[in-house]
């Protein structure tokens, strides 16, 4: 691990932008500033002299961040890393694609993995993928980030590895969902067994790698986010299941759930690049409205009969 000392301002102190603060400063070597709209500091003076700057921000709150940031005066050799999960309403952009458009010169890392922000908080183990075309970029974060309670993989597919943690939010809404209802341990297995390859289809259709998606950022982050309480998305789905409509439960979280508007923003996409994205249509019927929890059980239920991996051909 490198002796340099970096740098890193963190935009966004949500319990995740707090999270990632407390596990960059277990680093020692790491100069950490955390900054949000209501600081007392301005933006220009936290990202001075920063080598890293994070964004934690919320998927709505990226362009206006980035609106703030064009107008400072930031080196090409400074890195961005986006930790938000979700897809941009009208562009269906993932958030480190707007990142790279809004600062073409600069390296850009995308940070996921199945890191719930309560366990990060109470200093419980977890492991995370920072993943960049630009893997020297790559290193560096994962030399941030990395400690005795913190293990950081590294890969070069960041739109695989943030698509992972973007549509699994999908996922833990269905989850949440059976749950609920009370379908069982067999049901529930199924469903995750299902969610993969649909993640994996639309992830390659948008040029992932297939295997990214059996990782940190896929396949583990599915199973935290769908088997804990802890997820926002979990709650959403599992209150829709208990009669409960979607501004109850929201008001009840008192934050984000990205599941959402993830869901509302996937439909677009499937339907652009014709994806087959069976659970997540179901979702998405259930979060405006259009349908029951039970119905939608029904309705997956009854699809055709097919080979279990034709759709991975």
């Amino acid at each position: 691990m490198s002796n340099s000392k970096k740098n890193l301002t963190i935009i966004g102190a949500g319990l995740w932008g707090q999270g990632l603060a407390k596990l960059a400063q277990y680093n020692e070597q790491n100069n950490v500033k955390l900054w949000s709209r209501t600081s007392n500091e301005s933006l220009a003076s936290v990202i001075q002299e920063a080598d890293v700057i994070l964004s934690a921000v919320s998927m709505k709150g990226i362009r206006p961040t980035i609106e703030k940031l064009t107008a400072l005066t930031i080196p090409n050799q400074t890195i961005f890393i986006t930790a938000t999960k979700g897809l941009e309403n009208k562009t269906l952009l993932t958030p480190s694609q707007i990142w790279q458009k809004s600062f073409p010169r600069n390296p850009v890392v995308v940070l996921s993995g199945p890191n719930l922000s309560k366990e990060i908080e109470q200093k419980l183990p977890a492991a995370t993928v920072v993943a960049s075309e630009n893997l020297a970029a790559a290193a560096t974060v994962q030399e941030i980030f990395s400690s005795e309670i913190f293990r950081v993989y590294s890969n070069h597919d960041p739109i695989g590895t943030e698509l992972g943690g973007t549509l699994k939010n999908v996922m833990a809404i269905a989850s949440g969902v059976c749950d609920g209802l009370q379908l069982g341990t067999n049901a529930k297995s199924a469903l995750l067994t299902r969610a993969l390859p649909e993640m994996i289809r639309i992830g390659t259709e948008l040029g992932a790698s297939p295997e990214t998606f059996f990782g940190l950022s896929g396949l583990g982050d599915l199973i935290a986010t769908c088997y804990s309480p802890l997820s926002r998305n979990y709650q959403v789905g599992y209150g829709l299941s208990k009669g409960k409509s979607l501004e109850q439960i929201l008001a009840e979280l008192g934050s984000t759930a990205e599941g959402i508007n993830t869901t509302n923003v996937l439909v677009q996409l499937a339907k652009k690049y014709r994806i087959a994205i069976p659970i997540s249509r179901q979702v998405y019927r259930l979060i405006n409205g259009k349908i029951t929890p039970q119905e939608a059980v029904k309705e997956l239920m009854a699809r055709d009969l097919k080979a279990e991996f034709d759709d991975l051909e």
